[in-house]
């Protein structure tokens, strides 16, 4: 564990790693480390953000579509559920929930590929779980003492270790996150929360789009067909959208106490009674059963094979790349064109990793904006 830790002084055992902050907190006996964690989440600039980033959908206008910031409060919603139900801290999982997107660029998965992609250039990369951390870590700005938010090591770990586990031996930057060791089962909750969330979400907005339609679904999907099946039965003679609508929510439904019963029958298995315990297992214990996994993969191929690799999203994924990859290399190009605070950050983080950093904060309509100026800037 890094020496440049402190003990914060919050409610909770003072021996708890997960309760350590990097710099000294007050107490507050009214609220939890893992609840003021959250508040202060809530209350940054890259939170906020989430509202005009892109979800699925970024030039088909409607209020109907999900944005990064609605599909993580339905994350937080599954997840915090969850965490009830297995016992686990709810406050933890709720605000790993809260903070597991902060990290994406404008433009979706698609904007993080091109961004990813001009980086490799230069011999960095983009990785969202990374760039999430330097955000609350660096980023954010709002306490006299420091920079960054001032977030316990139980949230800071579960940032970057909830979808995916770093070696050590390639990032040794991140020794004080325990990379040897499992994260909790709160933090390992939330990958698969996310997966619910946007298989539920992006059906939804499909149908929402007209770019899907609901007798294919059925046809091709066996967990919302086996669902709408038995809505239809319960409600016969309902319009169509109302079953769907219902068969939706039983599909998550379905999936969040698959994913509970399934997680407490693997930890029980073990005869996991502590932390520790989850920690030294050899794979993570939060996990869908079998026939849940390999629904969730059949359904995950049907989204990517007829949503978001259509004609209509991958017009857009281009349009994406076009303006991420011509604002990046105008500032690579042209770096005094950097905002200062950007421009002052250079030297020691090297101006590719400045630039990305600037266009992974923009939302997509900022971004729409930046392009549109340098393009005319280009033409004079």
């Amino acid at each position: 564990m890094s020496d440049k830790l402190h003990e914060c002084a919050v409610a909770g055992d003072p021996g708890d790693l997960l309760l350590l902050r990097v710099h000294p907190a007050p107490l507050r006996p009214s609220r939890t480390a893992f609840q003021r964690d959250r508040e202060r989440i809530v209350q940054s600039r890259a939170f906020r953000r989430l509202a005009g980033k892109t979800q699925v959908f970024t030039s088909r206008a409607s209020d109907h579509f999900r944005s990064r910031l609605t599909h993580t409060m339905e994350v937080a919603q599954i997840a915090r559920a969850a965490a009830a139900e297995l016992g686990l801290n709810e406050d933890l999982a709720e605000t790993l929930a809260l903070v597991h997107d902060i990290g994406h660029p404008p433009f979706g998965h698609a904007g993080e590929r091109a961004l990813d992609q001009c980086l490799c250039r230069h011999g960095r990369n983009f990785d969202h779980n990374l760039h999430a951390l330097r955000i609350v870590e660096h980023f954010e700005q709002r306490y006299a003492a420091h920079r960054g938010l001032n977030l316990t090591l139980g949230v800071r770990e579960g940032i970057i270790k909830h979808s995916r586990d770093y070696s050590a031996d390639q990032h040794p930057d991140l020794a004080e996150y325990l990379l040897d060791e499992r994260p909790p089962l709160e933090a390992q909750l939330i990958d698969l929360a996310d997966e619910i969330a946007y298989l539920t979400a992006d059906l939804d907005d499909g149908v929402e789009s007209g770019l899907l339609e609901i007798s294919h679904i059925c046809e091709n999907v066996d967990i919302l067909n086996r669902c709408y099946r038995a809505v239809e039965r319960e409600h016969a003679g309902l319009e169509e959208k109302y079953l769907f609508n219902e068969a939706l929510q039983l599909m998550q439904n379905t999936l969040t106490d698959d994913l509970i019963e399934n997680t407490r029958k693997n930890t029980q298995a073990i005869g996991a009674e502590s932390l520790a315990d989850i920690r030294r297992h050899t794979s993570r214990l939060a996990l869908f059963s079998p026939q849940a996994e390999a629904e969730r993969l059949q359904e995950k191929r049907y989204l990517y094979d007829t949503l978001y690799t259509c004609d209509a999203l991958e017009n857009e994924h281009d349009k994406a790349e076009e303006v991420v990859t011509t604002l990046f290399n105008y500032w690579i190009n042209d770096p005094e064109e950097l905002p200062q605070g950007y421009f002052d950050e250079v030297r020691e983080e090297g101006l590719a990793r400045v630039v990305a950093d600037y266009i992974a904060g923009m939302t997509d309509s900022f971004i729409l904006l930046q392009y549109a100026q340098v393009k005319r800037a280009v033409r004079r």
